[in-house]
């Protein structure tokens, strides 16, 4: 069995809610990444994608905080970190992705400088040096002209260059894990496909979490996908599985509600209704005022059945008359 490079465990972040009650974004997950491995995190806006992967890096948002669970990097136990421990973790052992490079580079700052900075906070090197491993990160994500980018502030590149920095921010010590939270947002097609393919050459060793709301971009990148509805995992399973075959109600809902583009459906299919809010409680499986087949048994927390390699959260998942996906 390959050894994981991360392993979550029974993960809960909680946030204090104004009545006096405590909200769970994230609640009860648990899955692992392998080297080598791409693992996607699937979802809707709002189901706990983002905090989850804040809360691997210890950087959940105030008031909130990880309530329950255990986080381990290559076998050590990160989630009871203080903050200078943390700060040993990120950009080592960990590399980040953010969302929206426009927001998450400093703007005042030269791409080199945050480079160096990237570099010397983790390696005994002078500044010659860390500015020598710079310009390779950048070649390394395939921007034209590194040495001119080097000297360049992030409003005076483009977006897919932004995006590229932020990769090479990433990768500059070689981290065992990367974790990308929705990479390829608002980038244009082509541009997507080549940040995609970037994510697949340059991460073969690594473990790469990837969390997107994109089942096209999950398809084409990861190895293994985990369904997230409100704050929980509902399925995981290898991509073929899941995002052809899926067996929980919420996981074929998104994939029905997908445009395509061979004509062979009127029109697309929504999940009707709205996810419950984080004021809402909720008792058992929370997909009820959603799912056409819940039943008195759904307000019982739905234990993860096994089917073949398959783990779905549902009692009634989708199977035929013999008990098979599909």
């Amino acid at each position: 069995m390959v050894e994981a490079v991360l392993s979550v465990n029974g993960l809960r972040i909680s946030f204090p809610r104004d009545d006096g009650g405590v909200f769970h974004a994230v609640d009860g997950v648990s899955f692992s990444v392998a080297a080598g491995e791409t693992l996607g995190i699937v979802g809707e806006s709002g189901s706990g994608k983002t905090m989850l992967a804040l809360s691997l890096l210890g950087l959940v948002p105030q008031p909130g905080k990880v309530s329950e669970g255990r986080i381990s990097l290559l076998g050590d136990e990160i989630s009871g970190m203080n903050e200078k421990e943390l700060a040993s973790v990120r950009g080592r052992d960990i590399g980040m992705i953010f969302q929206d490079p426009m927001t998450s580079l400093n703007p005042v700052r030269r791409v080199g400088s945050l480079l160096e900075e990237a570099v010397q906070c983790h390696n005994r090197v002078t500044r010659t040096e860390a500015r020598s491993l710079s310009l390779r990160a950048l070649q390394e994500v395939g921007i034209p002209s590194p040495e001119t980018r080097l000297e360049a502030y992030p409003h005076q590149l483009s977006g897919g260059l932004r995006q590229r920095v932020m990769i090479a921010l990433a990768l500059v010590n070689h981290p065992p894990l990367i974790v990308a939270d929705e990479p390829t947002t608002a980038l244009d097609t082509t541009i997507q496909a080549q940040i995609l393919e970037l994510l697949r050459t340059r991460l073969a060793k690594a473990a790469l979490i990837l969390i997107t709301h994109d089942l096209g971009v999950a398809a084409e990148v990861c190895d293994r996908v985990a369904v997230m509805y409100h704050g929980r995992i509902v399925e995981k399973g290898s991509v073929s599985d899941i995002l052809y075959r899926p067996a929980h109600h919420y996981s074929a809902g998104l994939l029905a509600a997908v445009p395509r583009f061979d004509f062979t459906r009127p029109q697309l299919t929504p999940i009707l209704g709205m996810p419950p809010g984080p004021d809402e409680r909720v008792s058992g499986c929370a997909f009820i005022p959603r799912c056409a087949s819940a039943s008195a048994d759904c307000s019982e927390d739905p234990e993860f059945q096994d089917m073949n390699g398959r783990l779905v959260a549902c009692h009634h998942p989708l199977v035929d008359e013999n008990g098979h996906v599909g």
